[in-house]
């Protein structure tokens, strides 16, 4: 038989090789990092889901204390000053909101900045004293505030006014803690080359410092107004007559539960939200860059 005619030897078949089958400890060894975070996630987004879904609702009754989804309605949001004094409340709390913030934003910027770029006498002493705010109960800091207006001789004038000057004393402690966080963490060379490029101080501020420091004074400002927005028991103490918004939804959930309130935490949960992808799209695009 000549060589073209021969039939190739046939070679002998590989047997699959199996794959030892691991238990169900061990995959959820390997996966226990995942789970945690997907059942952390769920435990922070399933109220805030909740909070959207009801903001759909329409109640049994204007009148009716159960908190249950009974059917879907556009209502909720074509008419969400439905009660004035809610659209008031939430008013006041906004207004003292962006002025708390601003005042607390400005001058902890400035603490911050004296706490980390000068020596002082008392410069320690002070660091601490920051954190005595964060650190205290809020009954406390609201009876202390009170004991202070009263003191004052403001005890029949608590309001307004009273409120504004609680939020900012306590606001300002985050703005200087977040503030001096990132001006501890930047890089001084890059300040130092622009001096070596003769800009003048105030020029190496505007162009070179102010842009580094800016997104820990926003994160301040943000985290400012949520905490001034959110307040009750510092506010409750030192309001007087005056209502605000977190007021109003602890004494209207004594009789009902308005929907109109899931309105208006649905939208500062989108006007977060908002935020924080406008503020990655951005970071994004200085990285393509």
């Amino acid at each position: 038989m000549s060589a073209s005619t021969a039939t190739p030897a046939t070679s002998p078949r590989r047997r699959p090789t199996k794959l030892p089958r691991r238990s169900p400890l061990a995959w959820l060894r390997e996966n226990l990092v995942l789970i945690l975070g997907l059942l952390v996630l769920a435990y922070t987004f399933v109220p805030i889901a909740v909070v959207v879904l009801m903001s759909f609702n329409k109640p049994l009754s204007e009148q009716s204390k159960l908190y249950k989804f009974n059917g879907f309605t556009l209502d909720n949001w074509l008419n969400p000053c439905k009660d004035p004094s809610m659209c008031e409340a939430l008013g006041r709390s906004v207004q003292i909101g962006l002025l708390a913030t601003l005042v607390a934003t400005l001058l902890g910027t400035l603490a911050a900045f004296a706490l980390v770029r000068h020596q002082f006498w008392g410069r320690s002493t002070s660091n601490l004293l920051i954190f005595l705010p964060m650190a205290a109960p809020e009954i406390v800091l609201g009876s202390s505030l009170l004991a202070m207006f009263v003191a004052a001789g403001l005890a029949g004038q608590l309001g307004f006014w009273t409120i504004l000057i609680a939020h900012i004393m306590f606001c300002l402690s985050f703005v200087v803690v977040t503030v001096r966080a990132r001006l501890a963490g930047m890089d001084d060379a890059l300040e130092q080359a622009a001096s070596d490029l003769y800009a003048t101080p105030s020029q190496t501020f505007w162009k070179v410092t102010f842009p580094l420091v800016f997104p820990g004074i926003l994160g301040a400002a943000m985290l400012s107004f949520s905490l001034s927005f959110d307040d009750f028991i510092i506010t409750n103490l030192n309001s007087g007559n005056t209502t605000t918004f977190p007021m109003y939804v602890w004494g209207v959930s004594r009789r009902t539960v308005p929907m109109q309130i899931n309105v208006v935490g649905t939208v500062m949960i989108v006007i977060s939200l908002a935020i924080v992808l406008i503020g990655q799209s951005r970071a994004r695009r200085r990285a393509v860059r």
